[in-house]
């Protein structure tokens, strides 16, 4: 969560987090964006199946409609890969998953509980294993697993190039279009932190902030 840009609160970061942020803050494009809204850090969530279930249920709605759902889903069944798998069709489309989604969090369950996943089995992936046996699931593309990579697993080091907050952000910040490529690019300044500078790409356009705010929460 963002604080006051001062001192002393990006002294009281954790060493990793002071560290990247005090490259970030020294960059001239994206600093000034670091001190506009102050420290922001990445952290693990809790649960990386739940996560990814609902990465998944926000795919391609809006986040009214996909918090809804989650609640939903939260409700009606216990959010693990054996919970979701012995659920009732029905059950998951009175929660609000259409057909496809249905299918999309059950290949998920059974990929989990095929593979014994959890955060320790992540741990020992690098980012490119993770994104190659996430994106091998039907219903798990690759923004999708950046999201995993950055927000679940808080790797250091993701820039999802192909988020359209993140387009517009360095739209914002150069002042001009971009390829993908042009992005992936000049992105390469902030490595080994473009995680970071993702939180603060996000933020670039203050007319997409507060739905930035949704996504980071894993809990909407």
């Amino acid at each position: 969560m963002p604080v006051d840009s001062d001192a002393e609160a990006f002294a009281d970061l954790d060493p990793a987090d002071r560290e990247a942020l005090d490259a970030l803050r020294g960059d001239d494009l994206l600093g000034p964006v670091v001190e506009r809204h102050g420290p922001l850090t990445i952290d693990p969530a809790s649960d990386p199946f739940e996560r990814l279930v609902v990465s998944i249920l926000r795919q391609q709605v809006s986040m009214a409609s996909a918090a809804a759902t989650r609640e939903r889903l939260f409700d009606a069944v216990e959010v693990t890969p054996e919970g979701l798998l012995a659920a009732e069709e029905s059950t998951l489309k009175d929660a609000g998953l259409s057909r496809q989604k249905t299918r999309y969090v059950r290949n998920v369950a059974e990929a989990f509980a095929e593979n014994g996943w959890d955060r320790e089995a992540f741990a020992a992936m690098t980012d490119d294993e993770v994104r190659e046996e996430l994106t091998a699931i039907t219903g798990v593309g690759a923004w999708t697993a950046n999201m995993q990579l950055l927000f679940s697993l808080a790797r250091p080091d993701v820039f999802p190039v192909g988020d359209l907050g993140i387009r517009k952000g360095m739209t914002t910040l150069y002042d001009r279009e971009m390829s993908r490529s042009e992005m992936v690019e000049e992105a390469r300044r902030w490595a080994p932190y473009r995680s970071y500078a993702s939180l603060y790409l996000w933020r670039a356009k203050e007319d997409i902030a507060e739905s930035v705010d949704e996504v980071v929460d894993g809990s909407a």
